[in-house]
């Protein structure tokens, strides 16, 4: 008899765990450029944007070169350890497999890739926002072979996305006079290019099971180091300042519209551009006192375009607001970072509450 009811708990202990299936973490997709990306270019070989150099990577873990664009954490780094997300590896990883996709999540950003295909070209080797959903697939029939088709939706439909990108397509394409979008569209048919282009790219990550997504908008893009140079006396390229804030105004609608159009979409604009605009313009009230020059330089040789192993270093680079030529420091990610997370009202993944961890903020103004 005690056997037998023995044999019966087994039985219901199993069945139970059928029922149950695979018990999913939550995890981050995150889709980007050079501000995400946490070493997919280190693995593309003929890549001419590649940050697996000294200095990069010097205040994060070992101090080694470890694929990101400054030297420290990015954005979503900073985001996902302050609501519980793991960090995803580089798709590119040779040690990724299905059981790390599973704990982690993935991250397909590539140094110089853009929302449009041909942005970023002279870069030789990068990954488009199209190449990476490609790759996003590719990592679905993964998981789908490993956990079956009814767990596998589950897990893509509670992970969170990032997607952030968009600043390449300006600086690195239209605004160039090298590609052919130089000329063939102005200042308002690109920007209707990129968003009906965007769009497109949303939607299929929504087919795909996107549902808890986040798009980052630009910051002042013409007051990176790199534009100051352009101008006789370092001043900001007010031109580019201006595309970047009419990129935010387009995406900020085209989320809200998205969120209203598809199905169980929870899809929001990361606009940080006033606070990052401050910051520059006001780089001691946040405890900075250089927001117009690289910490990694080549003296006066500008713009060195990448920090190189004979670069020199700024003194203290929690005191500069841009790492390199291109790039936020590592201070700076942690101050955009929270501005979003105050502005979003994120939360833990793991905290007592039905909310989503990119649920909507009691905030109302930007």
């Amino acid at each position: 008899m005690k056997l037998t009811a023995n044999l019966m708990i087994l039985i219901v202990t199993l069945f139970g765990a059928a029922i149950d299936g695979y018990h999913c973490k939550v995890v981050q997709f995150i889709f980007g450029d050079s501000l995400s990306d946490a070493g997919n270019n280190k693995y593309l070989s003929r890549s001419l944007a590649n940050a697996n150099l000294p200095w990069y990577g010097i205040d994060f873990g070992n101090g080694l070169p470890n694929g990101r664009f400054t030297n420290g954490r990015t954005v979503a780094d900073i985001i996902g350890d302050n609501t519980g997300l793991p960090r995803p590896p580089a798709f590119l990883d040779p040690s990724l497999t299905e059981d790390i996709i599973l704990e982690n999540g993935v991250n397909y950003a590539s140094g110089g890739g853009g929302i449009l295909n041909e942005t970023g070209g002279y870069f030789i080797q990068r990954l488009s926002l199209y190449r990476q959903i490609e790759l996003f697939q590719g990592t679905q029939e993964l998981i789908k072979s490993k956990i079956g088709n009814q767990e596998a939706e589950k897990f893509f439909q509670e992970a969170r996305y990032v997607v952030a990108l968009g600043s390449n397509d300006f600086i690195n394409n239209y605004l160039t006079g090298v590609y052919s979008d130089s000329w063939n569209y102005n200042d308002k048919s690109f920007l209707d290019y990129l968003m009906e282009t965007l769009e497109a790219q949303l939607k299929i990550l929504h087919k795909l099971g996107a549902r808890q997504l986040m798009v980052f908008g630009l910051g002042p893009m013409g007051c990176i180091p790199l534009q100051r140079v352009l101008s006789t006396d370092g001043s900001c390229q007010q031109r580019t300042n201006k595309l970047a804030i009419s990129f935010n105004q387009a995406g900020s609608k085209l989320l809200d519209n998205l969120s209203t159009q598809l199905a169980k979409a929870s899809f929001k604009f990361g606009d940080a551009y006033e606070v990052v605009n401050d910051v520059i313009t006001n780089p001691q009230k946040y405890g900075f006192n250089n927001s117009d020059s690289p910490c990694c330089s080549f003296g006066r040789i500008r713009p060195a375009l990448t920090c190189l192993p004979a670069s020199s270093l700024c003194k203290d680079r929690s005191k500069y607001v841009f790492w390199d030529e291109y790039h936020p420091s590592d201070s700076a990610n942690e101050l955009i970072a929270n501005e979003l997370i105050k502005k979003f009202g994120f939360l833990r993944v793991d905290a007592p509450s039905p909310a989503p961890a990119f649920g909507p903020s009691s905030e109302t103004d930007e």
